[in-house]
């Protein structure tokens, strides 16, 4: 049990990066930059915030000495973190958390100046999958830190039967740190009235647990966050068909091309390269590829980095970057 645990976090801490300082928000707009608002001016009831952008080890990534982490090293204020999203709905007083990461003692502060609550605590968290980045945070709810009391935590079935039957996860749900909301693949829950959620399994590299997206509806705007998919061929569901029916898609892109990874053979992380992303997604409307919004980036993906030319590139073909204090309306 242990040494597969550590076999895994192993086998993520070599591909990915991240911390991040940005505490201001932004608003999902059709440049790159755009003025980022307070939050007293944030005029919608149910949104989504962008808490993370970075894959499972953080930007910069430790170990990195090379040229893409280096500046990141001497300039803190540069850093990214780890993936995650968080939902509010102002009108029922609550707020969750997509993915409980490395840096969900921040995401979570974060989290909290858009809807302050006595514990800081999110009403609930929602989980992807498996991989270090992605539910590692959750022992900040034990005893050691904050000793959470039955936080609902929404899982599908092989990942609620990780967390059940190993340590030190088995211990918050033991004590009754978390309580598992099981939830299943292309099945609607609420999360209140106001917001559905359905989870979308994708292919992934399962080793200890499935993996899912979500699809967030709203009472206007849908939602779609898939940080993690091995291949867009792979998967049963048609992408394109699938931007029909949402209004913003959150998508891989840990990596921008094959052969970003110096001797590494790239196939033993397939996730989809941005270049492929684009190619399959070339020939939709400027007014479905303005849809997407690339997220989950390596440390070595120049779209992490403001200015690189990869970035230019993807804007110009009518593509959109993820950037940490986004607000995405969902009314």
């Amino acid at each position: 049990m242990h040494h597969s645990f550590i076999f895994t976090l192993l086998i993520c801490l070599s591909i990915a990066c991240q911390p991040n300082s940005e505490q201001t928000k932004s608003i999902l707009s059709d440049s790159s930059e755009v003025t980022l608002p307070q939050v007293k001016d944030i005029n919608t009831k149910q949104y989504l915030i962008v808490l993370g952008i970075a894959q499972d080890a953080g930007y910069p990534q430790a170990g990195c000495t090379k040229k893409c982490c280096t500046h990141v090293w001497n300039h803190p204020e540069d850093q990214k973190r780890v993936v995650s999203l968080g939902i509010v709905d102002q009108t029922t007083d609550k707020k969750w958390m997509i993915e409980a990461t490395p840096d969900f003692k921040e995401q979570m502060q974060l989290l909290n100046t858009y809807l302050p609550s006595a514990s800081m605590l999110p009403n609930g968290i929602l989980l992807t999958h498996g991989h270090i980045g992605h539910y590692t945070g959750l022992m900040h709810l034990g005893r050691e830190v904050m000793g959470a009391k039955n936080l609902p935590v929404f899982a599908m079935p092989r990942m609620q039967a990780f967390l059940s039957n190993n340590g030190p996860w088995s211990q918050l749900v033991k004590l009754q740190n978390i309580a598992l909301q099981p939830i299943q693949s292309d099945s609607m829950f609420h999360l209140s009235p106001n917001i559905k959620v359905i989870p979308l399994q994708v292919p992934h590299r399962d080793e200890f647990t499935e993996t899912v997206g979500y699809k967030i509806i709203g009472k206007a705007k849908t939602a779609l966050f898939i940080p993690d998919i091995d291949k867009w061929k792979k998967w049963k569901v048609d992408l394109k068909m699938l931007l029909k029916e949402i209004d913003i898609a959150l998508l891989d892109g840990s990596f921008y091309k094959n052969g970003e990874i110096p001797n590494r053979d790239m196939s033993q992380i397939p996730h989809p390269f941005v270049e492929e992303s684009m190619n399959l997604l070339q020939d939709l409307p400027k007014s479905e590829r303005a849809k997407v919004y690339f997220i989950h980036f390596n440390h070595t993906n120049p779209l992490i980095q403001a200015k690189s030319p990869e970035r230019q590139e993807v804007l110009e073909k009518g593509y959109k970057i993820a950037k940490e204090g986004q607000i995405i309306s969902l009314d």
